[in-house]
């Protein structure tokens, strides 16, 4: 993930492992998938080992393949959840969110792509993909918004959970 340059490595960490909790918070169903661990890609971000265990542990190793749903056990993994609106933010947006995304957008799914949860090598890169996406109707959001539309309200439990466990601790650094 060293090759991130659309947006400060930290930031973009921060932004996933606030989602990633979040989706734990709220018992959302999470796919995670990783290209070529071994490889030039590296591993998933290890605090997600941590944050959601089982998801981490069941994630589709695909080889090589750039769609992830054009891997058998994502999109079935995908579809085994049996949501239609999906929240997608990964490295890099302009190769492994991209296609996965308009592919979905394809199929009849509602697609978020968190924008600032993700990255690309190039800014250019970056903003080519999100473009492309936008115009063929992928949603874009930030962290912060989808965490606020996923919440609801900060008054229930999990609203609360969300501000003492994600919100506070990534505002305070």
């Amino acid at each position: 993930m060293g090759w991130v340059h659309s947006i400060p490595f930290e930031e973009m960490k921060r932004n996933a492992l606030m989602l990633a909790r979040t989706a734990s918070i709220l018992k959302m169903p999470v796919v995670l998938t990783s290209s070529m661990e071994e490889y030039a890609q590296g591993p998933l971000l290890s605090e997600l080992e941590t944050i959601l265990p089982d998801q981490f542990a069941g994630r589709i190793k695909r080889i090589g393949i750039v769609n992830a749903m054009d891997d058998e056990n994502f999109a079935a993994a995908v579809k085994a959840t049996g949501r239609r609106k999906l929240i997608i933010a990964g490295v890099s947006n302009d190769v492994c969110t991209v296609f996965p995304a308009l592919s979905l957008v394809g199929d009849g799914y509602e697609v978020q792509v968190i924008a600032d949860a993700g990255g690309s090598p190039s800014e250019i890169g970056d903003d080519m993909a999100l473009r492309r996406m936008e115009k063929n109707g992928v949603t874009l959001s930030s962290t912060n918004q989808v965490i606020a539309e996923l919440a609801g309200s900060w008054s229930t439990p999990e609203g609360m959970r969300i501000v003492q466990e994600v919100i506070m601790p990534a505002l305070q650094g």
